[in-house]
This record gives C-alpha cells, sequence and structure tokens, in this order.
C-alpha cells in the first residue's frame, strides 16, 4: 500500500479482533519506523509503553469510558514524552556529528529549553502527534488498522502505569484488526476553511 492509499483509507478504528495477534517482528517493524519520526534537536523524547498484561489493560479500560479497543486492540501504547529529554545524556543524539556540530546543537537545545516549562511540554506534543501518525500510517501500511486515543483520565492512567514525574501521557493508540468499519467520513471542511495564504485578515 503506497502513502497515499493509507492517508486515505486510515480511520479511528474502535472495534478491534481480541483474538488476533501480532507478531514480534510486527511490533519490531512498527516500532522501529516510529523512531525514525523527527524530533527537535533529535532528543527522542517519545516513550513508547507497550500494555501486554490484560490485567494493566483492564484497569486502563475502566478509566477510559470503558472503551472496548483499549483491552481488544493487537497493540496498546501508551504514547508518553519525556520532557527532560533535552539535559538527559544527550551526546547520544548527536553521537555521529563532529564535535563541533555536536557541542552547538547541545547547547543550543539546552538554551532552548532550560526554565521554559512550556515548551517543554509544547514539544513533547508536537513530537509524539508526529510519532503516532508515523505508527497510524506505518500499520495502516501493513493492512492494520489504529485509534488514537484522548478519552481516558490521565491522571489515573499515569498512575496505572507509573508514569515518572518528569513525563507527561500525550495520547493512547490502539492497533489491530478491524472487524467493524468506521462509519463514513462526516464531513471534511473545504480547503479554502483552513488555508490562510501568507497571513490571517486583520480584525
Amino acid at each position: 500500500m503506497n502513502t497515499e492509499e493509507a492517508i486515505i483509507t486510515r480511520r479511528s478504528i474502535k472495534h478491534f479482533d481480541p483474538l488476533y495477534s501480532f507478531s514480534e517482528m510486527e511490533i519490531n517493524k512498527l516500532l522501529s519506523l516510529a523512531i525514525l519520526s523527527p524530533t527537535a534537536f533529535n532528543q527522542q523524547n517519545w516513550r513508547f509503553v507497550i500494555i501486554e498484561d490484560i490485567e494493566i489493560r483492564n484497569k486502563i479500560r475502566s478509566h477510559a469510558w470503558d472503551q472496548a479497543q483499549v483491552t481488544d486492540a493487537s497493540l496498546f501504547i501508551v504514547l508518553c514524552a519525556d520532557l527532560k529529554s533535552w539535559e538527559k545524556g544527550t551526546q547520544r543524539y548527536w553521537r555521529n556529528a563532529s564535535k563541533a556540530l555536536r557541542e552547538i546543537m547541545l547547547s543550543a537545545m539546552d538554551n532552548y529549553y532550560r526554565n521554559r516549562h512550556q515548551v517543554q511540554r509544547d514539544e513533547a506534543m508536537r513530537s509524539c502527534g508526529i510519532a503516532a501518525q508515523t505508527l497510524m500510517l506505518s500499520a495502516r501500511s501493513m493492512g492494520y488498522d489504529s485509534c488514537p486515543m484522548d478519552g481516558f483520565d490521565y491522571n489515573k492512567v499515569a498512575k496505572v502505569i507509573h508514569l515518572p514525574e518528569d513525563h507527561v501521557i500525550t495520547m493512547c493508540l490502539a492497533i489491530g484488526k478491524e472487524i467493524k468499519p468506521a462509519w463514513p467520513r462526516p464531513g471534511q471542511l473545504p480547503l479554502e476553511d483552513v488555508i490562510i495564504k501568507n497571513k490571517f485578515k486583520s480584525l
């Protein structure tokens, strides 16, 4: 399946085959593609919490309006971000660059994020959003379906997965084999409603 077809046919699926399992190879392929997603300063701040334990899935489902995809999807990911990745082991991010470039980038990263907590959080949301779309399109290209989720109690799920204090949950993602298609697209806005050329009109 090519990229255009994957984009067009990707839908948010709510009903997955609970008996279908991914192979370890398929899971590794999906995650290996996901970590090719871009991040600012190459800090790779996403963290993919794979929920395999059925008891933990059931706990999350109880905090997610009892949505079936939490337990029925073949792969369920709590997509988190490390808000402090910009100051943790940063040499790793630029280990293949020249020393001069590495020093420039690491200094710039520190200057950009230090003491700017909202910027750190905004970056987490951007990074994980891009990674989530990469996962969804990769899954679709492999013939699978997905559902991004924000309908859950973030604080309670954070306790279930023992989320570190310097991390944040951005969303959950269910991936699996569809058994019931999504309803028809309810209505896309026309391009002229969402495209602004050059600048917004003055009020």
